[in-house]
C-alpha cells in the first residue's frame, strides 16, 4: 500500500492490477453562517471529478444545530461520490445529535458514522472506513484516570468506550485491501505539536492509539487541534491532522495505491 499526500490534480500511474483511490479529507469546517455555506458549496464543487471519496473529520457545524447540519448537506449535495463523516465536539454542543445527523443525512448526502464502520466498493475493491469521534483523556504522564469523582471517572469511561468501538470497527474492516480510520480527537501527540501542551488532554487520548497499533490501518485522519501539526506517525501508521486551520487548505487529497486484494496468509 502506498499513500501520496498532496493536492496535485493527478497522480502517478498504478500497476495494471492495482487500484488508485483519491480521498479528499477535511475537518473543523464549522458551518454556521450564510457566508460559510456559500464558501463551502464552492469548495465542495471544486472536488467534482477529482476524488473518489470525501471524509469529514468532525466539527462540521459551529454549535451542532440541525439548521447548521442542513447547511452542510446543501453544500455537499452536488457531489457524486460517498461523503462519510464523524461528529466533533462542536457538533455535540447543542445536544441535538439525532436531529443533526438526520439533517446531514437528508437526501442521502452525508453518512455520519458513530462508533461504526462502512465498506465501500471503489475501483473494483473494498475500502473500509472505521470511525468514531474519539474523546479527551490525555497521553502518557497526563492521563485522566479511572479514579475519584464519578464525573471524572465518566470521562475515563467515555474515552474507553470510544477506543473499544474503534477496535471493533477496525476488526470489521480487517480484510479490506484499503483501510482508513476516521476520528475527530487526536490519537497521538505528534499531530498536537504547536498546541499548548497543557491542553493536550482535552484534544485527544492515546487510548485511541492502542487499537490503531494493533490493526495497522493504512491511513488515520483526525481534526480538532487547530494549532497542531499536519503529519505524524504511530509506528508505521501515518496519522494526519486535517483541521482546516492546520492544512491552510479547504481539503487535502490523499492518493492510496495498492492491490485490489489482500494477500492470503498460510499458517
Amino acid at each position: 500500500m502506498a499513500i501520496r499526500s498532496d493536492n496535485a490534480p493527478g497522480g502517478g500511474a498504478a500497476a495494471p492490477d492495482d487500484c488508485s483511490i483519491r480521498i479528499a479529507a477535511t475537518g473543523d469546517i464549522h458551518l454556521g453562517r450564510e457566508a460559510d455555506e456559500e464558501r463551502w458549496t464552492a469548495a465542495f464543487a471544486g472536488l467534482r471529478g477529482r476524488v473518489d471519496l470525501v471524509l469529514l473529520a468532525g466539527d462540521l457545524t459551529t454549535y451542532g444545530e440541525p439548521e447548521q447540519g442542513a447547511m452542510v448537506a446543501r453544500a455537499v449535495r452536488g457531489l457524486d461520490v460517498p461523503v462519510l463523516a464523524v461528529l466533533g465536539n462542536h457538533d455535540w454542543h447543542s445536544n441535538r445529535r439525532d436531529e443533526l445527523v438526520a439533517a446531514l443525512a437528508e437526501g442521502g448526502v452525508v453518512d455520519v458514522l458513530q462508533r461504526e464502520h462502512r465498506v465501500l466498493e471503489l475501483c473494483g475493491t473494498d475500502v473500509g472506513v472505521a470511525a468514531c469521534k474519539g474523546f479527551s483523556g490525555g497521553f502518557a504522564d497526563a492521563h485522566i484516570p479511572d479514579f475519584g469523582e464519578p464525573l471524572m471517572r465518566e470521562v475515563y469511561a467515555e474515552s474507553m468506550r470510544e477506543a473499544d468501538a474503534l477496535d471493533a470497527a477496525l476488526r470489521a474492516i480487517a480484510l479490506c485491501p484499503f483501510r482508513i480510520a476516521l476520528l475527530h480527537y487526536a490519537p497521538i501527540t505528534a499531530t498536537l505539536e504547536g498546541e499548548r501542551a497543557d491542553i493536550w488532554p482535552f484534544l485527544g487520548t492515546d487510548r485511541l492509539a492502542a487499537p490503531l497499533s494493533e490493526h495497522h490501518p493504512d491511513l488515520v485522519l483526525h481534526g480538532h487541534a487547530h494549532a497542531g501539526t499536519f503529519a505524524g506517525r504511530l509506528g508505521d501508521v501515518p496519522v494526519y491532522n486535517v483541521s482546516v486551520p492546520v492544512m491552510g487548505e479547504d481539503f487535502w487529497v490523499f492518493e492510496m495505491t495498492g492491490a485490489r486484494r489482500m494477500p492470503s496468509e498460510v499458517r
